[in-house]
């Protein structure tokens, strides 16, 4: 399966607890078909303290989403749809199917 998605993109959340979000994309792990999305389905985790200037507590942090949840979103209309790639001037591009705009 092509990723299509990339690091830095905006993407929409078609799915899950937080459906209708948009966020920026962190990083994307291919082997796993997933991504970390700005402050999109966030978790608590316990951190045991590791020095005196590093404490512990509960701590919020991005949790990876799979990327079938994921639409990217046009970055000149701010819609979000299918995107497809074409080649332009011996370069391959992503094209939104609805605008024609390349993303």
């Amino acid at each position: 399966m092509s990723l299509g998605i990339k690091k830095n993109d905006t993407v929409y959340i078609r799915s899950g607890k937080d459906r209708g979000r948009t966020g920026r994309v962190l990083m994307v792990m291919p082997e796993k078909q997933k991504a970390l999305v700005e402050g999109v389905n966030m978790m608590r985790k316990h951190e045991r303290p590791r020095s005196q200037q590093q404490p512990g507590g509960i701590v919020s942090k991005e949790a990876p989403i799979h990327l079938s949840r994921l639409m990217l979103v046009d970055p000149k209309t701010g819609q979000h749809g299918r995107f497809r790639t074409e080649t332009r001037d011996g370069q391959k591009v992503r094209v939104h199917v609805k605008s024609g705009n390349v993303v």
